[in-house]
């Protein structure tokens, strides 16, 4: 039998162990965050149905976006053994240029709308991390205001090619004045997907003052008063606002783009170009012997075409293709650290966080930014510590099995 005796309390002493009390909510939020969905669920309390509906949201019935994050999820690590793995290595270089991380911030749309600091949040984290920012065109900072919160840092700039060319060149011109060193023309975007999620919420640009967003707005107070006392929101490209996203990206969208404007943009951009929204090996091909800069596999987070093809499932196949002749990144799903090593291991020279990044705004602004990017950070060293590789430069396609779950019947595959 095992002999019990009051505890002594000289040992009941060594066991407590209080904590200092974090004071600060908005500090005690974000530390008690350990995953991207725990700031997912922070900023769902903390935004308005329709703002937060307009982040988390995709196409139709979001298949492409689900589909994008199983395939993270079907991945199968191979670690090896035995290695001093002390210390590794996360930095990388893209596109002529350093980054500390594997990741940089993607570019998104409304962003002030999520949260009131926006895009400056987001490129300010960005340059404290040193990972490049990319601001979209449909950004709510301007191109100027992007540079000044991340004056030394690598800035990025998204385009679309819109009805009035003017306008897409002249904002090509202002991020090329301003020293961004990399445009990112986007390709997936000739008309707006069906983002049904925003027409039910009657999400529009500005946010309208009805009896549904003001009973949404009862225990949210902060986000309205955020929005109502700081700068009214501006454009990059739109001078005129008012609709669902929808119906402003087909306002401004041109169904007609092709690559004409791709050779226009070439003559009038004196930095990397880059084509982000690239959705099968052919094409990545043909844009590797036109002598572009790089190319993002994209299906635009699941936003454009639902049912779109899985960006991770394709690089493998577009990097044996093309991955000597230009730098393949990817994006869509990732909400892991370990997303982002398993696709690097796959080829992919660098990868781009959006929704990750918008949880975070949304959970507490820069500072929730700064822990998005801690939180994939740690998970970064991590997965590379227990795969047991040094640097992002050795991880390889032996490292990563990428499980099968959507497999195409037999003769059904086009040639991609």
């Amino acid at each position: 039998m095992t002999s019990r005796q009051l505890p002594d309390p000289r040992d009941l002493l060594e066991l407590v162990r209080l904590k200092k009390p974090q004071l600060d909510p908005l500090r005690r939020r974000l530390d008690a965050a350990l995953t991207i969905e725990d700031l997912r669920d922070v900023a769902r309390r903390r935004t308005p149905r329709a703002a937060f509906e307009y982040t988390e949201g995709a196409a139709e019935n979001e298949i492409s976006l689900a589909r994008a994050r199983q395939a993270f999820l079907d991945v199968e690590f191979h670690p090896s053994i035995l290695r001093d793995v002390s210390t590794v290595d996360t930095s990388t270089t893209v596109l002529g240029g350093p980054s500390a991380l594997p990741f940089g911030i993607a570019p998104t749309g409304f962003t002030r709308l999520m949260q009131t600091e926006g895009e400056t949040a987001g490129a300010g984290a960005a340059a404290a991390a040193g990972i490049p920012f990319t601001l979209s065109t449909l950004g709510t900072t301007s191109i100027e205001g992007v540079k000044a919160a991340n004056p030394h840092g690598r800035n990025w700039f998204q385009l679309y090619v819109m009805r009035q060319r003017e306008i897409s060149f002249a904002l090509a011109e202002r991020a090329a004045a301003a020293g961004f060193d990399t445009l990112m023309f986007t390709v997936d975007t000739p008309v707006a997907g069906a983002r049904l999620r925003d027409k039910r919420n009657g999400f529009s640009i500005p946010p309208q003052l009805t009896l549904r967003t003001i009973a949404d707005a009862i225990p949210r107070p902060w986000w309205w008063y955020d929005f109502l006392t700081t700068p009214k929101l501006e454009f990059a490209s739109l001078t005129s606002t008012g609709g669902t996203v929808g119906e402003l990206l087909d306002s401004a969208m041109d169904p007609s783009i092709g690559f004409e404007d791709l050779d226009a943009i070439r003559e009038i951009w004196p930095g990397r170009l880059v084509v982000k929204g690239v959705q099968n090996v052919e094409d990545s091909k043909r844009l590797a012997d036109l002598g572009v800069d790089g190319i993002v596999l994209s299906n635009h987070g699941g936003r454009q075409l639902d049912r779109a093809p899985v960006p991770f499932h394709l690089l493998p196949r577009v990097v044996h293709e093309v991955g000597n002749d230009v730098e393949v990144m990817v994006d869509t799903g990732i909400m892991n650290g370990a997303d982002v090593v398993a696709a690097c291991a796959l080829g992919a020279r660098f990868t781009l966080i959006g929704r990750a990044y918008l949880y975070g705004l949304m959970a507490g602004g820069r500072a929730g930014v700064d822990r998005t990017i801690q939180i994939l950070t740690e998970q970064v060293e991590r997965t590379m510590k227990l795969l047991q590789v040094t640097s992002v430069a050795e991880l390889e396609p032996r490292h990563v099995t990428q499980l099968a779950r959507l497999v195409p019947l037999d003769g059904a595959v086009p040639d991609r």
